[in-house]
């Protein structure tokens, strides 16, 4: 599925419809250029789970943990250089808790990824402000008008 964000409350809804719509096994992997919006996308998600913390991409860390009604997991792989790196901080640890995973940079350790996993591709348009999001994993079709096309 492919939806066309608009603005950012187009993407703060389709974080919110995505956080109504995952359940504590969920593993959402992101990815997309620098700046197109993963974090805020995870943002959005977090938000609509109930997360009132600031939200900010454990980009030198790797992992960031939340606990609310339900376990987060927020990974962002962008600085591993090599899978063994993920298996040094415990990835298999975090995989098997029941937790919601969000994935931020997953195409760098996709062969560890599970297959049932949701991946959601957000591209740069020629306009700005805007950004095509190309959604695989699950099915959102029933919310496409409410996202912003």
């Amino acid at each position: 599925m492919k939806i066309k964000i608009h603005n950012l409350e187009d993407m703060v809804r389709l974080g919110k419809i995505l956080s109504e719509n995952i359940n504590d096994q969920s593993i959402i992997c992101l990815t997309g250029d620098l700046g197109a919006g993963k974090t805020t996308l995870t943002q959005a998600i977090m938000k609509g789970l109930g997360i009132d913390e600031p939200i900010t991409s454990p980009t030198y860390t790797t992992v960031n943990e939340y606990d609310n009604s339900i376990k987060i997991f927020h990974f962002d792989v962008y600085r591993i250089n090599d899978i063994d790196e993920m298996f040094e901080i415990g990835f298999d640890d975090y995989m098997d808790q029941k937790a919601i995973k969000i994935i931020e940079w997953a195409n760098i350790i996709e062969e560890i990824i599970p297959e049932d996993s949701i991946w959601i591709n957000i591209i740069y348009t020629d306009d700005a402000n805007e950004r095509l999001v190309e959604i695989n994993g699950i099915d959102l079709e029933v919310y496409y008008d409410s996202i912003g096309n």
